[in-house]
């Protein structure tokens, strides 16, 4: 049995926001939140904060960071945003380079036919906003064209660190670096995004059905999906 979880005692009575040099801070009680790192919490839109201080309220009795997720995005935005830049925008490039979106079945015809329908558009409008990937069939890797990488990674590299590091939780989520950037764009919502990224194993399931695990599974990850579109627009 595993030990159970230390929580620290909530030992605040109210969360508030405040404007502070550099955007919004949060105040727990008269002292200002700071991240992990030590470094002063300053949050760049005034939404954001509030959704912030919304989680520190939302505690009672010990504090459970597990429920607090944007909290936890915007402590590794600030901690790590600016250092690692470089290495989050390499990464969004890599995903791009194996999209889910590219990868086919060949069989069965109608499962093939869907992701013709439903993905492609997507491709389309990657290629438009210069990211051009060609798809293949099975599961062997097919290189992408460097051009379109190096122009993923710029896109990458145009984003705040805030809406970087969600960027590159999305894509990990989704598998796809075109549907996250579709979701940073607000071409789709967070859902949609992941209702077309696991399009194989909704096929699946409506062949073969789903049981209790997988739906449970799916539900946490769409809450995820959603959490993080609302990140891109609080950051807006």
């Amino acid at each position: 049995m595993a030990a159970p979880i230390d929580r620290p005692k909530r030992f605040y009575k109210i969360a508030t926001t405040e404007a502070v040099d550099g955007g919004f801070g949060i105040k727990l009680d008269h002292r200002p939140l700071k991240t992990p790192a030590g470094k002063p919490f300053a949050l760049p839109t005034r939404a954001l904060a509030e959704s912030i201080a919304a989680e520190w309220e939302a505690q009672e009795g010990a504090i459970d960071s597990s429920a607090m997720p944007i909290s936890r995005l915007a402590f590794t935005a600030i901690d790590r945003g600016s250092e690692v830049r470089a290495e989050l925008a390499e990464e969004f490039a890599r995903y791009a380079g194996s999209d889910v979106l590219c990868y086919r079945a060949e069989h069965p015809v109608a499962l093939a036919t869907r992701e013709a329908v439903e993905w492609d558009p997507w491709l389309d409008w990657a290629r438009g906003e210069g990211i051009a990937l060609e798809p293949t069939t099975g599961v062997g890797h097919k290189a992408q064209a460097e051009a379109s990488l190096k122009r993923a990674e710029a896109l990458a590299l145009e984003l705040n660190d805030f809406c970087l590091t969600g960027l590159v939780a999305a894509t990990a989520l989704l598998g796809s670096a075109v549907l996250a950037l579709a979701v940073v764009c607000g071409k789709l919502t967070g859902e949609e995004a992941y209702a077309l990224a696991t399009l194989d194993e909704r096929f699946q399931k409506e062949q073969w059905g789903v049981d209790a695990e997988a739906a449970a599974r799916t539900a946490a990850h769409q809450a995820e999906a959603r959490l993080l579109e609302m990140w891109f627009k609080i950051l807006a």
